[in-house]
């Protein structure tokens, strides 16, 4: 009898390329041989990008990090937020240092990618006590605090990939800070007490909108806060809903308060690069809105929970939006690709949000409810005890926040070719002595960071970071 065939390696790469995670570690015990197949980049390249859509070893380790260890690695992170062991998965820390209520909460660390053991989140919050601040979550500490503003600070933005912080005042004061040292970067006072800010444009080169309450719509370049366009996008009109698209081309702008005023779609070039003509805009076809949510995973579909206008119920309508060029005019087009009317057994919606390119998430009361986008329940959670105050959406996870003084968890699941929410577990916060529960909660992808209001008037940060 002959010595057996040995599989070339070109052969042995095809055959594994059809292994999922574990099968791949077993063969690598196989031999020598195996070992080597097995560590393959291009295998665990492919086994990354098929579970995660974004994921770049380049930015995550500065060429430290093979894509086995970045698979390995994010796999066992993911596990442990699924699993929310307390002190074996996650540690606890309450943050304090304003001295009033925190009105807004974002993340200045951008570490999407990173997931070499390396991590550090930083979130940044805005205060009545009228200071802007940046802290690291996993130490707890305060790394900056600006001077004592004019104002109470009401909401901020941030732009990681430039470390840029942007805050407004309830004096309508924008200003831009460096997120590094929390240095004043620049400074532009608007007509009026009240402001709405959205980012569009890409990170290199991104634009900041304000809307005011005179339904005038203020674009800067960032970081010099350089006015290029001024829009009247409604008269007299307090404008609450201001809504960029995932592919930063299309804005909603539209009021909540103002029954007789139509949601309208702006093409953000007209707004960032005008001409003499009107800016590009239309006006969506729908009742009283409510809220509304672009799908995270289309360019520009929109979702709009708005009432019905035959029926006065409350309904949700999706819209895929594009332009048009017809000779030497263009125009936008708003193509509705499904609506619904919610059942009268679910209590009025307060928050909309999105998942995918199809999946719409209600806060309703206490209740998360899940829909399709053609109107199919697909779950009802009732895990919490008092209302939900915000929802947080990515691709792995759904966190709520609640006056109950909970954040619940819940992780995306794919099962027979369909995404379905799966509740995980709770994470506590202060006890009802002292707290009047969970206000805000946002995420990265290491931490989970809730604004716990006190009933002292302050507000602390309550961040959960994952053990690595």
């Amino acid at each position: 009898m002959g010595t057996p065939a040995v599989l070339p390696l070109d052969g042995l790469l095809h055959v594994f390329s059809f292994l999922e995670a574990p099968d791949l570690l077993r063969a690598a015990q196989v031999d020598k041989v195996w070992n080597e197949a097995a560590e393959y980049a291009f295998l665990w390249r492919r086994l990354s990008l098929s579970r995660w859509t974004f994921c770049n070893i380049s930015q995550s380790s500065r060429g430290a990090q093979t894509w086995k260890q970045y698979y390995l690695h994010r796999s066992q992170l993911e596990h442990q937020m699924a699993r929310g062991r307390p002190s074996q998965d996650f540690t606890c820390k309450a943050i304090s240092g304003h001295e009033g209520k925190i009105d807004g909460m974002a993340y200045l660390s951008a570490i999407e990618d990173r997931f070499d053991g390396q991590e550090k989140s930083v979130v940044c919050t805005v205060s009545a006590d009228c200071t802007v601040r940046a802290w690291n979550v996993q130490e707890g500490t305060e790394i900056w605090s600006s001077s004592v503003q004019p104002a109470p600070l009401r909401s901020l933005l941030t732009i990681p990939e430039r470390q840029l912080v942007i805050t407004m005042d309830g004096l309508g004061t924008i200003k831009v800070w460096d997120g590094q040292t929390g240095k004043e970067q620049a400074t532009f006072v608007t007509p009026s007490s009240w402001c709405n800010l959205v980012l569009s444009g890409v990170p290199e080169s991104p634009f900041l909108t304000v809307a005011v309450t005179e339904g005038v719509l203020h674009t800067f370049t960032i970081p010099c806060l350089k006015e290029v366009s001024q829009v009247t996008a409604f008269h007299n009109c307090h404008i609450n809903l201001l809504r960029c698209s995932p592919d930063k081309n299309w804005l909603l702008v539209g009021s909540t308060e103002t029954p007789d005023v139509l949601l309208k779609v702006f093409h953000t070039d007209s707004l960032s690069r005008p001409s003499e003509d009107e800016p590009l805009s239309n006006s969506l076809p729908v009742g009283v809105c409510q809220n509304a949510s672009w799908a995270p995973k289309e360019a520009a579909r929109l979702i709009v929970l708005h009432e019905d206008g035959g029926t006065r119920k409350l309904s949700v309508t999706t819209f895929d939006i594009a332009s048009k060029r017809s000779k030497n005019k263009v125009e936008i087009l708003a193509q509705q690709v499904a609506s619904f009317i919610l059942p009268e057994c679910i209590r009025r919606p307060h928050i909309l949000e999105s998942h995918g390119t199809d999946i719409i998430l209600l806060g309703c009361g206490s209740e998360l409810t899940i829909f399709s986008m053609t109107g199919n329940l697909l779950a009802s959670f009732k895990d919490h005890h008092q209302t939900i105050t915000s929802i947080w959406v990515d691709s792995f996870r759904v966190v709520t926040s609640s006056q109950d003084i909970s954040l619940r968890v819940y992780t995306w699941k794919r099962e027979k070719n369909t995404v379905v929410l799966k509740s995980c577990y709770h994470l506590l916060g202060g006890s009802h002595r002292w707290s009047s529960g969970f206000t805000d909660v946002s995420c990265d992808n290491v931490s989970i960071v809730g604004v716990e209001s006190r009933k002292c008037g302050k507000s602390i940060l309550r961040a959960y970071f994952f053990n690595l």
